[in-house]
């Protein structure tokens, strides 16, 4: 199924309004950002927006350039208190240094399906962070920028005429990661499991 190209706005849209809301949050100090996983997913997407329009996708890279300055402006916002950021350990430095490999991994690659692939396992790693923020502590997130993007994503796979690698990869990844994210935060996965285990015992 394939829908006009320019409901493309709409997802955009739907992206702005949860990313604005999660920003705010990140400002009131209501929310705790990952700033590894927020940087890096900023720097990921305005690097991606630049291939997109180099490879002529046409209205979709709007959604990637909507992920790509959103995150910066939240990680600037949670420079704002102590009470708006998360803290860093070992293994999310391990995952940041990780994920700045594979973008640069995917900048030098000229084989543009294993550039897609490092690109892709980049975006996995800078999302780690978030995942276990999200599992241990989902109390510390708002989930409406992974709702709201996901529902961003379906939209803008939906518009595409061809699935093609360049065109369908990017929002195929956030996606997943954001589906993922709105599931554990919303239904506060981590707790419950750890709950339910105590129990057991």
């Amino acid at each position: 199924m394939v829908i006009d190209p320019r409901f493309v706005y709409l997802a955009i849209l739907l992206a702005f309004g949860g990313q604005i809301n999660y920003l705010l949050a990140t400002w009131r100090g209501t929310t705790q950002p990952h700033r590894v996983t927020w940087a890096l997913w900023g720097t990921a997407s305005l690097m991606a927006f630049g291939v997109e329009v180099q490879q002529h996708v046409g209205p979709a890279s709007y959604m990637t350039l909507t992920f790509g300055v959103l995150p910066c402006l939240v990680l600037l916002a949670s420079f704002r208190s102590s009470q708006a950021s998360w803290a860093i350990d070992r293994i999310d430095m391990v995952c940041g240094a990780a994920s700045v490999v594979g973008l640069v991994l995917w900048a030098l690659t000229n084989e543009s399906t294993v550039a897609l692939v490092f690109f892709a396992t980049a975006d996995f790693l800078a999302a780690l962070p978030t995942y276990r923020k999200s599992w241990r502590a989902p109390e510390s997130e708002s989930a409406s920028a992974f709702v709201f993007g996901s529902l961003n994503c379906t939209i803008t796979l939906l518009t595409l005429r061809h699935f093609t690698t360049g065109g369908a990869l990017y929002p195929g990844v956030i996606l997943t990661t954001d589906a993922l994210l709105s599931i554990m935060i919303l239904g506060r996965v981590g707790p419950r499991l750890a709950r339910r285990s105590v129990v057991v015992a």
